[in-house]
């Protein structure tokens, strides 16, 4: 077999072989290899083959075993590693990104999303996949590890994929999930710490800074307002900012810490940017310093004034007085 090539693919104890080899193959491990030696009333008896066994031949096979399967065999999950957390597993129709290794049965490597550096995305449950990966990758957390094996009957049958993987191919997969989203999320908003006192929540056409880390939905950082010692100031809901960003920056109090999660379609969308990948689902962590609108006048509020109070201040008087000069997240700027 190995001068033409390929393996040789058959079902055993069906009367396929000859008896000898049907009996000699059961009991065997993937990756096995046996010395077998077949007495002719076994082979091919007092007859041969002709111009190949000569009658009467014991017959002697080297036998290595690549690959086995049933027809009653199903998908087989097997997770080595699983978050603590684990908010929202893979469903139908979800969109998916994940690394994977590709391995047949014996453990050749045949294809690796690692070694390109390159997630792969799709969606699934849907057909875009191989029915037994379809069915594999559900119920999966982002950062879950799972080993993924295929029969070839859900995978690439008998022609195999006409590339790498031949006909009749068990397949396994490694794979990481790194990130998933449904079309139809919308902005998920987790409120980390609001202030007791909130006089105020920002809306439509207010001026904002504030801060943040922001994140891949496995963790990676891909950008910190607090790196740049530097607030991110921006209008909100008039489109200066990423859709996801304008609706999640709405409501806020000043001092109000908040965690932000958006969908590709209201983040970067299919084509990413910079250090964002395409159809990645994006996680701000803010903290909002401070917001007023270009509208707001002077606003004054009196917390204490004396009962004998008949000389009031005007305009063109000489005053002395004393202050506190903050921000309005209460940082301090300068006192007499």
């Amino acid at each position: 077999s190995y001068d033409r090539g390929s393996t040789f693919n058959v079902f055993v104890g069906k009367g396929q072989l000859i008896a000898g080899m049907d009996k000699a193959l059961v009991g065997m491990c993937v990756n096995e290899r046996r010395f077998v030696k077949i007495p002719p009333k076994l082979a091919y008896g007092s007859e041969g083959v002709s111009g190949v066994i000569p009658p009467n031949s014991v017959l002697h096979f080297d036998v290595l075993l690549i690959d086995l399967w049933n027809s009653e065999d199903e998908v087989q999950v097997q997770t080595y590693f699983k978050p603590e957390k684990c908010p929202r597993t893979v469903q139908v129709s979800d969109f998916i990104r994940y690394h994977y290794n590709g391995t047949f049965l014996d453990g050749t490597l045949f294809d690796s999303s690692h070694n390109r550096m390159r997630t792969y995305d799709t969606y699934v449950g849907i057909g875009w996949l191989i029915p037994g990966m379809d069915q594999g990758l559900l119920g999966m957390c982002v950062g879950e590890k799972r080993m993924i094996t295929i029969p070839p009957f859900l995978a690439y049958g008998e022609e195999g994929d006409g590339k790498k993987i031949p006909g009749q191919a068990s397949l396994v997969f490694d794979v990481v999930l790194l990130d998933l989203h449904n079309p139809k999320d919308g902005v998920t908003i987790e409120n980390q710490q609001v202030p007791e006192s909130c006089e105020r929540r920002s809306q439509t056409g207010d001026f904002l800074r504030y801060h943040y880390n922001g994140t891949l939905l496995d963790g990676t950082l891909f950008d910190s307002s607090y790196s740049r010692n530097r607030t991110y100031d921006t209008y909100v809901g008039k489109g200066y900012v990423i859709a996801g960003m304008d609706e999640g920056l709405l409501g806020v109090c000043t001092g109000e810490k908040r965690r932000i999660i958006i969908p590709p379609h209201l983040g970067y969308g299919e084509e990413g940017r910079g250090k964002i990948p395409g159809s990645a689902v994006l996680v701000f962590d803010i903290h909002v310093v401070d917001f007023h609108n270009p509208s707001d006048s002077v606003s004054i509020t009196v917390n204490y004034k004396p009962s004998n109070c008949t000389v009031l201040s005007k305009k063109g008087d000489y005053l002395k007085y004393h202050y506190n000069a903050s921000l309005l997240d209460g940082t301090l700027l300068d006192s007499t």
